[in-house]
């Protein structure tokens, strides 16, 4: 089983913010969310837009916190990591309107993912990145998901993403399979396009959807065409922590007091105790 996986991998295609043929861009599973109430279930998975270079997909999992693929935040023509200034995440965003619109402050991809190595193995188990929002998104304005924590098995997932040709709209695909999962890597046969990077997969067992993976790549097993995602709690909680280590310092605030004075007021100075107690 594992000298079968491996062997396919160098298969795989990279997706992302790249320009796909004609013949890459199948959506023939995926149901536009046009309808209002519809995307709004949604609204916590959003557009990450990457300046000049084009887009992926990503998903707020907490109220600072957005979850995409690793291979998101490197520049696709240098292989080079793109800068915080350089990304803005459009959470909801349908026809031109986003549900909250934020920068991002802090990048942290995954140090075991190399740009460069393609859809390896390796890399594949560890394409994800979290950013830092610049503001964060209040939860009485948007639901974060949350990742599914228990064991992966096979069997029923779904994906939503932005992608080429439904880059204003995102797709849902309601109801593809997990095919497998080994040694972290997991095997879906979502339908999935250039721009799907990062997408979140959802598994459904416990109502509300909670994120099992999120889109790495795509390529071909047992002569199906597939997708190429990873197991996320180990990965996630160790970029948490590296999030909290390299968090930027925030800058301090220099306040003048002159003598005599009471919070900058120009009267009411603190009062002098003479010998005698007057």
């Amino acid at each position: 089983m594992s000298y079968r996986i491996l062997t396919l991998f160098t298969a795989v295609l990279c997706i992302g913010i790249s320009e796909p043929s004609d013949a890459q861009q199948s959506t023939t599973r995926l149901k536009g969310l046009e309808g209002a109430n519809d995307a709004h279930v949604w609204q916590a998975v959003g557009r990450l837009d990457a300046r000049e270079t084009g887009f992926c997909t990503a998903t707020l999992i907490a109220p600072e916190f957005v979850l995409t693929a690793a291979h998101c935040v490197y520049s696709s023509r240098t292989g080079a990591p793109l800068k915080a200034e350089d990304l803005t995440f459009r959470a909801g965003l349908r026809n031109g309107q986003a549900a909250a619109e934020r920068g991002i402050l802090q990048i942290e991809a995954h140090p075991q993912y190399v740009s460069g190595n393609g859809m390896s193995a390796e890399n594949i188990r560890h394409d994800v990145a979290l950013l830092r929002l610049a503001r964060s998104i209040p939860t009485h304005e948007l639901d974060p998901f949350v990742l599914h924590n228990d064991a992966v098995t096979a069997g029923s997932v779904s994906v939503v993403s932005y992608g080429r040709g439904r880059s204003e709209i995102p797709s849902r695909q309601k109801s593809c399979s997990l095919l497998l999962e080994h040694e972290g890597i997991l095997v879906m046969n979502c339908d999935v396009t250039f721009g799907s990077s990062g997408a979140p997969v959802f598994t459904h067992t416990n109502g509300r959807g909670r994120i099992v993976s999120v889109v790495s790549g795509m390529g071909s097993y047992d002569g199906q065409k597939v997708t190429y995602g990873m197991s996320l709690p180990s990965v996630v909680a160790e970029l948490k922590h590296r999030m909290r280590a390299n968090a930027p310092r925030p800058v301090a605030e220099i306040r003048r007091l002159s003598v005599g004075s009471r919070g900058g007021s120009g009267s009411g100075g603190a009062k002098f105790v003479r010998p005698g107690g007057s």
